[in-house]
């Protein structure tokens, strides 16, 4: 009988992948999967279980938030583990399972992936950490990781979008110097962004036909200090409309990317605290991660 490691995230979202779990289980069963389930107690607890979990397994499905996947992705890096992952999400905005229409229903979801297919999808390294699908800083940074889970549970997506509108009426730009390949770049910015999916914390979003997931690239999108309430409108509108043409904004792609600000600059790393530092190094790992979907 195959081996499943099911690493659940019993406070993710609505809590509702907990009351579902037997059914979840069961599909797994049906498939021919004798699933040991591992439910996380705080944070660093899924990345813990699967290096201490993982070896011997033939698939590892973890059950929660976009953080919830990216322990586990951290789990088996550190592991040298290469083992297929599934991804039921059931966090508040889930925005890598958006990227990749993953159903929100947590028993859809488990039946998507005992009837799916492995992607090969690339992974980036913040440092000496890792994320799934964006690394960022500035405005809507903080939402993800400051909005307390009782909000999170309660508003959902809605949550995200008050507590990036709170944001918005303290903006802040920080001056930052930027090398993309062999160009540099340095300006006063609002936001950042290094990303490998079209959702970004719940409020902004890219055009589907520019991320491709697998191509071993990022996309990069800086947003600039606006010099008045017109050129503010006129960015505004050009996330809205997802054509990137203000002066306001610049839109990259890149491999690798090195990024030199005040060490006091937070980051959010798939919508968890990550620290500043006076140099970062940006790295796209090419199709570290093979997803069944």
């Amino acid at each position: 009988m195959k081996q499943l490691l099911l690493i659940l995230n019993p406070t993710a979202g609505m809590k509702k992948a907990s009351r579902a779990l037997p059914e979840i289980v069961s599909v797994f069963n049906r498939a021919g999967y004798d699933a040991h389930v591992y439910v996380t107690a705080g944070q660093g607890d899924a990345t813990a279980a699967v290096e201490r979990l993982g070896a011997g397994m033939d698939l590892v499905v973890c059950c929660g938030g976009d953080g919830t996947l990216n322990e586990t992705a951290t789990g088996l890096l550190h592991a040298g583990l290469d083992v297929p992952v599934g991804y039921i999400p059931s966090g508040s905005t889930n925005d890598f399972a958006g990227s990749l229409h993953l159903s929100g229903q947590v028993v859809k979801a488990a039946q998507q992936i005992v009837e799916g297919t492995e992607q090969a999808l690339d992974l980036g390294r913040f440092n000496d950490r890792y994320f799934t699908y964006v690394a960022s800083f500035g405005a809507f940074t903080k939402t993800s990781y400051s909005t307390p889970q009782n909000v999170k549970n309660a508003l959902g997506h809605l949550a995200y979008v008050l507590e990036g509108i709170q944001e918005l009426t303290a903006l802040h730009a920080e001056r930052i110097r930027i090398e993309i390949g062999e160009e540099t770049l340095e300006e006063e910015y609002l936001f950042g962004a290094v990303c490998n999916s079209t959702s970004v914390g719940g409020v902004l979003t890219l055009d589907p036909g520019l991320v491709d997931m697998s191509d071993g690239l990022f996309e990069v999108l800086l947003v600039r200090a606006p010099q008045n309430l017109q050129a503010l409108h006129e960015c505004i509108q050009a996330l809205r409309n997802q054509t990137y043409n203000c002066e306001m904004i610049t839109f990259r792609s890149a491999s690798s990317v090195r990024i030199f600000s005040p060490k006091h600059i937070s980051w959010s790393l798939d919508g968890e605290w990550a620290d500043g530092s006076e140099e970062i190094l940006i790295e796209n790992l090419p199709r570290r991660i093979r997803l069944v979907h």
